[in-house]
């Protein structure tokens, strides 16, 4: 087992901000991923651990009638019990479910999720599909980083890394539609294979703004503008779900690894979309 590295939880904002403004910490909330790679030995030890835990500024979910505002600490059950998220973006508790056992939904944050930048993070594509905006804090104040632009690469962020992430926020719209789907090899406590989120504003049976991201498709989260083209301004017929199905399998470009190989992704993907189209469309 890797020898275990010194660990701070300071109390407040401010004071985790001025210590990771020193740099040469490594920032946990619920610590689900590094206490798993620390105890199998699969990543070396960070020099210094910042635990987040205590910031209770950084907890809840709030709704000022144009905006959910998420603490970057916010646990999976949480979310799964929030009435404000079950009402305003149901599809992010069904997510909340789908994470690991109860223990992990009790320990883990929807923060975390973010800022590990798994492209199998199960959060992530609900989060792009909404234009979801991440506030990235530090000693200087608090700069916003749209969900499009946060995952650079594979585990990579946009944050600073004098940088927390502190809040996530995106906007309510009674008209804007936003569905979830997630394919593993078990029914629970499964690694995604595929996760994909569909999104879209009902304009009197039209589609307007529609947003499709994925994720376990790419190095990163992903939308996929082609196929959001075929879909924009259309109704869900199964001549638009036969097309958005087959621009989506061509325009996705997963790999083959350990969970599944890219070929069934590129299929699945496919499958979900049309299944997800087909369930909008009533037929």
């Amino acid at each position: 087992m890797a020898l275990e590295p010194p660990v701070v939880s300071p109390a407040t904002l401010s004071e985790a901000l001025a210590l990771q403004a020193e740099g040469g910490w490594r920032p946990i909330a619920g610590g689900t991923d590094l206490m798993v790679q620390l105890e199998a030995d699969m990543a070396e030890a960070p020099e210094r651990v910042l635990d987040l835990s205590r910031l209770s500024e950084l907890r809840g979910v709030s709704y000022d009638g144009y905006e959910v505002s998420i603490g970057a600490l916010t646990t999976y059950t949480e979310l799964r019990h929030s009435p404000v998220v079950s009402a305003r973006l149901h599809a992010l508790s069904e997510v909340a479910a789908t994470v690991g056992a109860a223990q992990i939904q009790n320990r883990g944050t929807i923060g975390g999720n973010v800022c590990n930048a798994s492209p199998a993070g199960d959060t992530l594509p609900v989060l792009l599909a909404v234009d979801a905006v991440f506030e990235c804090g530090s000693t200087e104040g608090i700069r916003e980083v749209p969900a499009r632009e946060f995952w650079t690469g594979y585990r990579q962020t946009a944050l600073r890394d004098d940088e927390l992430l502190v809040r996530i926020r995106f906007a309510v719209d009674r008209s804007r539609h936003t569905r979830y789907r997630k394919v593993g090899t078990r029914a629970a406590q499964a690694i995604s294979k595929v996760v994909l989120a569909l999104s879209y504003r009902d304009d009197e049976g039209t589609w307007r703004d529609v947003r499709v991201a994925l994720g376990s498709v790419a190095p990163t989260t992903i939308r996929a503008a082609a196929t959001e083209a075929v879909l924009e301004g259309s109704r869900p017929t199964e001549a638009v779900a036969d097309e958005a199905s087959r621009v989506l399998a061509d325009e996705i470009n997963p790999i083959d690894d350990v969970r599944s190989t890219a070929d069934y992704r590129r299929s699945v993907s496919g499958r979900v979309l049309h299944r997800l189209l087909r369930e909008e469309g009533g037929w």
